[in-house]
């Protein structure tokens, strides 16, 4: 007995569905999620971490490839020349560690702010503003920010976390010129 991770293809948007059946056939399987912040409150607050993937632990020899390819809402293994890949064991847990630190940051907006970065307001009352990410709020979807005023002064501002990303940096900058 061969047990292996393989990364399996789903359908698009059908990757819980298609978690569900793996399940239902008793496979180990990692299904790699993590909590974004959505500017619409309707949307899903936990995405997949690679969308249309999930792994799964099998032993081919005494499955097949067939119960993955005909399995619903999956297109199959990931293959290359016609035969599974395997995704190796530090893979597997390497992406568990870095699941564990986005989710211990509180998410992935979270994860990409650190306190001093430059930050835009893209909806609400300060919609259009800059500002500057402080802190996020203990046990909330609330976040601090520095708000810049006309005179150069920031005011702290309070606000969720779904209305601010961050700055994207400008790719317009003139290239530097080398004098010899």
């Amino acid at each position: 007995m061969s047990l292996n991770w393989y990364a399996i293809h789903s359908h698009p948007n059908k990757e819980d569905l298609l978690w569900q059946q793996i399940l239902s056939h008793g496979f180990e399987t990692f299904y790699p999620r993590v909590k974004v912040h959505p500017v619409n409150p309707r949307a899903r607050k936990i995405k997949p971490y690679f969308p249309s993937y999930l792994f799964v632990r099998a032993d081919l020899g005494s499955t097949g490839l067939s119960l993955f390819h005909w399995m619903p809402y999956a297109t199959g293994l990931v293959s290359f020349g016609g035969e599974a890949s395997i995704v190796p064991d530090h893979l597997i847990t390497s992406i568990q560690q870095r699941i564990g630190e986005i989710a211990e940051a509180g998410g992935v907006l979270f994860d990409q702010l650190q306190s001093g970065d430059a930050v835009t307001i893209h909806s609400g009352p300060f919609a259009g503003y800059e500002a500057i990410f402080d802190v996020r709020l203990d046990g909330s979807e609330r976040v601090r920010v520095l708000l810049r005023m006309l005179s150069d002064n920031t005011v702290p501002l309070e606000l969720d976390a779904a209305l601010i990303e961050l700055k994207r940096k400008s790719n317009t900058e003139p290239p530097h010129s080398s004098h010899k």
